[in-house]
């Protein structure tokens, strides 16, 4: 019984080493020695978001931070192996080691930084009050009293249309914004300054300006597992060198007609 009782101990144990290993190479499979023995980096993204992921006409997955990341991925010496997820399962997915990197746009939070660890910012946005050519009457946050705003419910930019004094218009998104702002069924909106360069580059002749903009900005950046400190200083460093030759300006200016990075 005695002798059992050993072989299975023995079993027992050297199924749990064995375990216990796998999920060291679990954990390992994402670091920057992983990354440069396979040749690429794995990136999840939606695909779906443009400017910054999404397909061309003729399918190709194109965007900024497509270009942002296949550049970083150049001067580690490895490929992008792209990998399209929706968003609501793009945290997990880099949970699961589907990926190494995430690059879409995501947003520095603290509540995220519990779980994550990010690079270095390589976009900031902020919220820019938008109108007409011709509309003399809102030149600040404040002016918006009494004036009605085109707003997404769900939005934390409805809130600052509120705390001016705005009366609020339910649309659906920015472009049903642009819409209406074009079309005087609402003299504001306040939005992401970010989607108005955007649209500005899409339709260079449409008659709208900013008018004010908060000078808080949000920061976006590469999302990764927590720990792995030699792939992100890696990174953070292809992106200094990004932006010392010049490439993060072109990439900047290509999608947005100015410098995003500050």
């Amino acid at each position: 019984m005695k002798r059992i009782s050993l072989l299975l101990l023995t079993l027992v144990l050297t199924t749990m080493l064995a375990a216990c290993g796998g999920n060291s190479n679990n954990n390992k499979s994402n670091t920057l020695e992983a990354v440069k023995a396979s040749g690429k980096l794995r990136i999840g993204t939606e695909g779906t978001y443009a400017p910054f992921t999404y397909h061309d006409a003729d399918g190709k997955l194109i965007g900024f931070d497509i270009e942002i990341a296949e550049g970083i991925a150049g001067r580690l010496g490895v490929e992008t192996e792209f990998i399209e997820t929706q968003w609501d399962g793009i945290f997990a997915g880099l949970d699961a080691n589907r990926f190494d990197a995430v690059f879409n746009e995501v947003k520095i939070r603290e509540d995220r930084k519990e779980k994550y660890d990010f690079s270095d910012p390589y976009i900031v946005s902020r919220a820019a009050l938008i109108v007409r050519n011709d509309n003399t009457d809102i030149t600040k946050f404040a002016d918006l009293k009494g004036k009605k705003a085109g707003q997404s419910l769900t939005s934390n930019l409805t809130d600052i249309a509120k705390e001016n004094g705005a009366e609020i218009v339910a649309i659906e998104g920015f472009n049903q914004a642009i819409d209406l702002l074009l079309s005087k069924r609402i003299d504001a909106t306040v939005n992401e300054k970010l989607s108005y360069l955007d649209l500005m580059k899409q339709r260079p002749d449409v008659a709208l300006k900013v008018v004010d903009e908060l000078p808080e900005a949000d920061e976006s950046a590469a999302l990764f597992k927590k720990g792995n400190v030699e792939i992100i200083d890696a990174v953070n460093q292809a992106l200094a060198d990004m932006k010392s030759d010049g490439t993060y300006l072109e990439i900047s200016k290509k999608y947005f007609g100015e410098d995003v990075s500050k």
